[in-house]
């Protein structure tokens, strides 16, 4: 008895629409938890691209300034 009214059920048409709804709701959430995911990994890799380049900067200030020293002393 269960089973022929499983049976039923899954024939339905109203039932077999709402479990396509259901799969796309799934897809359309699953795809918006992956762009998200993908524009916060871009951010983060924004900001250390920034944090590296000024860690550069800093680095190359530094060299000049070793340079400048070295000629002074005569190195």
């Amino acid at each position: 008895m269960a089973i022929s009214a499983c049976d039923r059920i899954m024939k339905d048409p109203d039932f077999q629409e709402l479990a396509r709804q259901r799969e796309i709701a799934r897809h359309n959430e699953a795809s918006a938890l992956r762009h998200a995911r993908d524009q916060g990994q871009m951010q983060a890799d924004k900001k250390w691209q920034g944090v590296v380049a000024g860690k550069d900067a800093e680095i190359a200030s530094k060299d000049a300034e070793i340079a400048a020293l070295k000629a002074r002393l005569g190195n």
